[in-house]
């Protein structure tokens, strides 16, 4: 079993920043040996993916972010994080983090290939 705790969100203007942070628990978990992904969900829409990286760093974005938000890892920490620049407020929403069933980077976008999320932690961005 893994726990996965999210903070960091918060409401903010339009062009602001924010950073997400993810702590990962579990006793077999070893958070290094696997991808970590970010996920959000707007009001009435779908939960989509955001970003990812794989236990070797390599990162994934979706176009609608890339440019502005960006994914890391700490490994010592156990704890990955999503820092969001240039805010909009259509990236209003939860965003969740989760842990990836297979490290193959194909699946990262899928939220049905993720086994483990987050309780989610709300980002609003005024206009």
């Amino acid at each position: 079993q893994v726990q996965l705790v999210e903070s960091g969100g918060g409401l903010v203007q339009s062009g602001g920043s924010l950073r997400l942070s993810c702590a990962a628990s579990g006793r077999t978990f070893t958070f290094s040996n696997y991808a970590m992904g970010w996920f959000r969900r707007a009001p009435g829409k779908e939960r989509e993916f955001v970003a990812a990286i794989a236990w070797t760093n390599s990162t994934y974005y979706a176009d609608s972010v890339k440019g502005r938000f960006t994914i890391s890892r700490d490994n010592a920490k156990n704890t990955v994080y999503l820092q969001l620049n240039s805010l909009k407020p259509e990236d209003t929403a939860v965003y969740y983090c989760a842990v990836p069933r297979y490290s193959d980077s194909s699946y990262f976008a899928s939220k049905n290939a993720y086994d483990y999320w987050g309780q989610g932690t709300q980002v609003t961005v005024s206009s």
